[in-house]
């Protein structure tokens, strides 16, 4: 069985795609490498954030559902999302940087070995930034060239995924028994797994947590998170494995950038296992990706209605200087 090679990329809901578009391009420097609909909903913005190139493995990716409400946090639920900085010290310039900006922040913390700094957005969505000092594992992404923070510091991809259960026994289960991961620490509540080559890229940490009421999904939560898988072949074969275990699974799914499988595997967790090509420079060159609204094949001839719908967002960034930020 072909193992699952890390974190995809995790999928949440924003409850406007401008303040999420320029958050993530002039607060955390993730380049936009993506500016399309949602392929179930075309009156739904999807943008995708990620390195440089649009590597997977680094990419967070926001639907605004129109008029949805906002979310609450709680049990069952993908709770956080980290990315990965280069080491502790570029912990301590985005400490810097969110008091000035006014991010709020729970300030540098130590988990499972590893340094943080817990934050979250206007949406009250949870991230964090993890250190990948001394990090060897999953190979992490190329930072933004061109973006606001200095490359020594920047974001290059997604560190370890959260998810709060309250069936602590099922849910290591599936992680065990059916994704192949492994245990390989606890502390307290947290349990931390690993698969493929492991590290920060490569983590899960599985908050037990029964006290809490079921979150509710909306504006400021996770949609799903995606796994990564080499190519169609393997796909097929986790859809077989995930049926094998008598999970009910969407069936092959071509997304365009990528194929994907989708599968409930717990209440309100929703997996995606997807494919690391073709990627996100079919139909964008590397200096302009993310500024025109891309449709996937099947949508095009649609383009005239799907643009009289969805608002204009300008995500044109290749004409302007951005500087870099070192405070």
């Amino acid at each position: 069985m072909n193992h699952l090679k890390g974190i995809h990329h995790v999928t949440a809901i924003t409850s406007s795609a401008e303040k999420n578009y320029d958050f993530f391009t002039y607060v955390l420097g993730m380049r936009l490498v993506k500016k399309t609909v949602n392929q179930d909903d075309i009156r739904t913005y999807h943008l995708f954030f990620a390195d440089d190139k649009g590597s997977p493995g680094t990419d967070m990716t926001f639907f605004d559902f129109p008029g949805i409400p906002k979310g609450t946090h709680g049990t069952n639920e993908i709770s956080k999302t980290s990315f990965r900085v280069p080491d502790d010290t570029a912990l301590d310039y985005w400490v810097k940087r969110f008091d000035r900006l006014e991010v709020k922040h729970e300030g540098v913390k130590e988990q499972f070995g590893k340094k943080v700094l817990p934050f979250v957005d206007f949406d009250d969505q949870q991230y964090q930034l993890v250190s990948d000092e001394n990090d060897r594992g999953v190979h992490p992404g190329t930072p933004w060239q061109d973006g606001p923070i200095p490359l020594e510091y920047a974001i290059t991809g997604l560190g370890p995924l959260f998810v709060r259960v309250d069936n602590i026994d099922y849910f290591k289960k599936v992680m065990e028994q059916v994704l192949l991961f492994k245990e390989i620490d606890q502390d307290g509540a947290f349990h931390l797994f690993e698969v493929g080559e492991g590290g920060n890229g490569g983590q899960v940490v599985v908050e037990y947590n029964p006290v809490l009421p079921p979150a509710r999904q909306g504006y400021g939560t996770v949609h799903h998170a995606a796994f990564r898988v080499e190519d169609r072949s393997v796909l097929d074969e986790w859809q077989q494995r995930m049926e094998s275990f008598n999970f009910r699974t969407s069936g092959y799914v071509n997304r365009h950038f990528f194929e994907s499988l989708y599968s409930n595997v717990a209440p309100q967790i929703l997996f995606e296992f997807a494919t690391d090509g073709p990627g996100f420079m079919g139909d964008e060159p590397y200096e302009t990706l993310g500024e025109k609204l891309s449709l996937p094949p099947f949508l095009e001839p649609k383009r005239e209605a799907i643009e009289a719908r969805v608002r204009p967002i300008d995500t044109v960034r290749s004409t302007k200087a951005i500087e870099k930020e070192y405070e």
